[in-house]
């Protein structure tokens, strides 16, 4: 007889109080963000403390490029959560079973060709972002070991979101506390005892992350619940792939909008020299904390309408998504005073050069200061998102996010070429885009309509089947 299997963690989201389970499912999926970030920041603090400022450059140079490609698994995954969650809410458990597998395999085969690709197009990438002569072989190289961990990365990413789908942040959580452990004890030995600098960061980066996607992979082989993974079973089901890629791949499209936002404003920072460069590293490995809660909220909202608007329970899900952003918005402003008062002790465990400190604390006074506008952005796109509505606050995005920032750097920006202009236009960019999603919410609440009757009782004749 084989080993017992384990039994994993469930939440009961559709009956009883919601404050405090919205708490109890975002605050370890928060900390998992922080965790996330620690990797980030483990390699920008050992290369700034014990290499120099052009290596903090140098990986700094490559957050918003591997933002890109991370935010297109986060994306893919959000809409297996929705699919997973949704059926857990309506209680179709075979095609929570086929959602599962399929979900898994969907990571494995994009990981890989996100990879391939990536290498194939690192030289061009970096031609295009402008990357100064003289960080550009140390930002390549981390780079391309980094694209060498893409298939583990999404898988880490899915396997949260199929624990998510059922209450479980928890278990995601402690894998990636036993990867940050070892990144951090291997940065310092690939670096300070081998001397392999950028490129030792780089491989402690992809083993770590090695780690928590086969921790995670080893629970969901044993547990006994209903995302349970048997590796024999795995499968691609042609509708649950369709409806995670419907609702997925819009979310991926609105982070990887972020995301090339973020690497134009980064070419603009690359004009700006090494200081400005190691400064935004710097920054952006605080100012990342602070969105893991935003986030981690929006997520939570969700994983929480995707239940109950499974369950028919409209009434439910409104107030969850309200009840989440209150929430948030507490935490949101708690973490912007602390960020703001410290921020300068902050910068200096990275780097201690004034300038990089000056700049540094300048962005996260533009950055963190408005975040609060995000609480809102993200509330109502992770509610559309429960919803199955996927597509329209990707546009929104598109239009609200991707359209100013590029109007701003080839307008402001062009006209005055300084560190400070350059950093105003993320706040903007939040307001014009929270606006549109507050008016696309209100358009979808007024004309939704419960799940149809027809399609849950064919969901349970399949499963009858």
């Amino acid at each position: 007889m084989g080993k017992p299997r384990r039994k994993t963690g469930s939440m009961d989201m559709l009956h009883g109080s919601l404050w405090d389970k919205i708490l109890f499912f975002t605050i370890p999926l928060a900390l998992t963000g922080v965790l996330q970030q620690l990797f980030n920041a483990a390699d920008v603090a050992v290369l700034g403390q014990l290499v120099g400022k052009n290596a903090i450059a140098a990986v700094g140079n490559n957050i918003s490029l591997i933002g890109l490609l991370v935010n297109l698994f986060l994306g893919l995954s959000l809409g297996a959560n929705v699919v997973i969650a949704q059926n857990i809410g309506g209680k179709r458990l075979e095609k929570v079973k086929s959602a599962v597998h399929t979900a898994f395999l969907l990571a494995i085969i994009v990981g890989t060709i996100i990879g391939v690709l990536g290498e194939l197009l690192t030289d061009p990438v970096m031609d295009v972002m402008g990357v100064p002569d003289e960080v550009r072989e140390m930002a390549e190289t981390y780079f391309r070991i980094y694209l060498a961990g893409m298939p583990v990365i999404g898988l880490y990413n899915f396997e949260s979101a199929i624990f998510r789908s059922r209450g479980d942040t928890k278990t995601p959580l402690l894998s990636l506390v036993a990867a940050s452990i070892l990144n951090i004890i291997l940065n310092l030995f690939f670096v300070l005892v081998m001397d392999w600098g950028v490129a030792g960061v780089a491989f402690a980066t992809v083993i770590a992350n090695g780690l928590s996607a086969g921790i995670l992979f080893r629970k969901l082989c044993r547990s006994e619940s209903i995302i349970h993974v048997d590796v024999k079973s795995l499968a691609i089901d042609r509708k649950c792939l369709s409806e995670i890629v419907r609702i997925g791949l819009p979310a991926g499209i609105q982070g990887m909008v972020f995301s090339l936002s973020n690497l134009l404003i980064q070419s603009a920072i690359n004009s700006l020299g090494p200081e400005a460069m190691a400064a935004s590293a710097a920054g952006f490995s605080i100012e990342i904390n602070v969105y893991c809660f935003v986030g981690a909220f929006g997520q939570a909202t969700t994983t929480f309408v995707g239940q109950n608007y499974g369950a028919g329970k409209l009434f439910r899900c409104r107030r969850a998504t309200w009840v989440a952003m209150g929430l948030n918005a507490l935490f949101t402003l708690l973490m912007t005073v602390l960020v703001l008062l410290f921020g300068e002790e902050m910068l200096r465990f990275f780097n201690g050069d004034p300038e990089v400190i000056r700049l540094g604390y300048m962005r996260l006074l533009y950055i963190v200061g408005p975040e609060l506008v995000c609480v809102v952005l993200d509330g109502l796109s992770g509610a559309l998102r429960g919803y199955g509505i996927s597509m329209p606050p990707a546009i929104l995005t598109l239009l609200g996010v991707c359209g100013v920032r590029i109007t701003w750097v080839y307008t402001l920006f062009r006209e005055y070429p300084t560190y400070e202009v350059l950093m105003g236009t993320y706040g903007v960019s939040w307001v014009v885009t929270t606006i549109f999603l507050c008016l696309a919410y209100r358009f979808y609440m007024k004309h939704l309509k419960p799940i149809p009757k027809w399609r849950m009782e064919m969901h349970e004749k399949e499963e009858r089947a």
